[in-house]
């Protein structure tokens, strides 16, 4: 199965986390996997491509205005350059590669919540405009005694608790929230079966975007997504 083969080396990211990176903080750092060199995979932070948060716009130069999406009126008040996450995958999704990030410093820690901003307009993470989100990607790779959970965009098994519109944005949430109800879900990678994984001490988690345009020969969708403000236990990282 071509994701597990990607998850497995997905691992390898975490050789990118910095020396002694604290819990109550984390970082989000893009990659690549690509190691038959294909070059059909990016991952990287881009200004100005983020949900904004009390952006300047000006219509002549001469009057200054801002201007937030209705999904992101809080977010990372350290990125002042609106980044977004960009991640994409081009060509087949069989092709042994895949964009994502690993998140250095969610080590050791209880999880309760998870999410990102999706820059998607209409109503709900289902709308086929804008990002690519699918069952599959993007998703995080939970790994808990050393077992990997999936918490993938549009799963079925394991759907967002919240799902915020904006303009362009969409602020999807697992667990968390008040009141606190609905537990994160996680798709066991060994069993395939759904699992509670909300109050459980995470070893390292991930992001994973491994799909691209094609499956079997058959249209999928475009390979793209752009996400910002991603959500561990209420903290949001948007920048690099």
């Amino acid at each position: 199965m071509k994701k597990l083969a990607i998850l497995v080396a997905f691992a390898l990211f975490s050789s990118l986390a910095p020396a002694g990176a604290a819990l109550a903080f984390f970082t989000v750092v893009p990659a690549e996997f690509d190691p038959f060199d294909t070059r059909l995979v990016a991952a990287l932070w881009k200004g100005g491509i983020g949900c904004p948060t009390n952006a300047t716009w000006t219509p002549d130069g001469t009057t200054f205005n801002t201007y937030s999406d209705p999904a992101c009126l809080t977010g990372d008040s350290l990125d002042d350059h609106n980044q977004g996450l960009l991640l994409a995958k081009t060509g087949p999704t069989e092709n042994f590669a895949a964009a994502g990030a690993d998140l250095p410093g969610t080590a050791g820690i209880v999880l309760d919540e998870l999410g990102y901003d999706l820059r998607k307009p209409g109503v709900n993470r289902l709308d086929p405009r804008g990002s690519w989100c699918d069952g599959g990607a993007p998703r995080f790779n939970v790994t808990i005694n050393g077992v990997v959970f999936f918490v993938a965009c549009a799963s079925s098994a394991n759907p967002p608790t919240s799902d915020m519109p904006g303009n362009d944005w969409q602020r999807l949430t697992w667990g968390g929230g008040m009141p606190m109800v609905n537990p994160i879900l996680g798709t066991n990678s060994q069993t395939g079966m759904v699992e509670n994984i909300r109050g459980r001490t995470v070893d390292c988690i991930e992001i994973v975007f491994d799909e691209g345009e094609t499956q079997f020969n058959a249209p999928l969708g475009f390979g793209l997504a752009v996400l910002d403000n991603i959500n561990v236990n209420g903290t949001r990282v948007g920048r690099p």
